[in-house]
């Protein structure tokens, strides 16, 4: 076992949409409980080969004392190896990692995903004491919606292919002045778009994603360039004040 990491169990490991999975695990230890807030991710390993060698980075969906949830998409073969772990099955975890999202904000906030940044975004509904209006952008499958639907005001959803909700993009339906504070994370071109129609009007923050290699900041190679600099998304994110991201095309 890597130095930091510890082993839990899959608790349950379910397909919930095409190459979306939800997995929960808990821990081997009855008196162990997960931490971490909205925003913060774990390292997961599920694998005992050296290939792949590097651990995949996991937002935290959310946490329930002795269950943690991981909301993933497979893209590569370290997700699609975590894919196929079944209940009883163990795997290492290193975190919680990196800067979460500030939950003590009040007034009218709006939640801004795109795709998998949905996951995130689930815990930080769940988090936060305000209203909570939740707009979700997909390509086309919708998934996990149910999951804070008791813990918003209101959700708004958009499919590319027209079939459910609104036709376009998330942020066309997006009315940034109606909000005190706009939490976002997904695709980097929707990411950026809020940030710019957010300008001058309402503080927007931004949960940035890259690949991540060892989690804690040491290897710079998940950084961004910032107004103030060179930033690791691991250690000085994953969120950020969007305006300071500088969003290159």
């Amino acid at each position: 076992m890597k130095e930091g990491y510890r082993e839990v169990i899959v608790y349950s490991n379910k397909q919930i949409a095409s190459n979306i999975y939800e997995m929960k695990v808990v821990s081997d230890k009855d008196e162990l409980r997960f931490e971490g807030k909205s925003g913060q991710f774990y390292m997961v390993r599920g694998w005992e080969s050296l290939d792949p060698y590097l651990s995949r980075p996991i937002s935290i969906c959310n946490i329930e004392e002795d269950r943690l949830t991981f909301l993933y998409e497979v893209r590569g073969k370290g997700t699609h190896l975590i894919s196929t772990l079944e209940s009883g099955h163990s795997l290492e975890i290193l975190g919680p990692l990196g800067n979460g999202f500030n939950i003590n904000i009040k007034g009218n906030i709006a939640l801004v995903s795109g795709g998998i940044g949905i996951a995130p975004m689930i815990y930080l509904a769940k988090s936060l004491h305000a209203n909570v209006d939740f707009y979700c952008g997909f390509r086309n499958e919708i998934y996990y919606i149910d999951e804070i639907e008791e813990n918003v005001e209101n959700i708004f959803i958009s499919t590319e292919d027209d079939s459910k909700g609104y036709n376009g993009f998330i942020t066309e339906i997006l009315k940034p002045e109606q909000y005190d504070v706009i939490f976002t994370c997904g695709p980097l071109p929707m990411m950026k778009r809020v940030v710019e129609m957010c300008k001058g009007k309402v503080r927007v923050y931004a949960s940035m994603e890259s690949r991540i290699a060892c989690g804690i900041g040491a290897c710079l190679g998940c950084t961004i360039e910032t107004k103030s600099g060179i930033k690791r998304i691991c250690k000085e994110g994953p969120v950020f004040y969007g305006e300071e991201v500088l969003f290159n095309d």
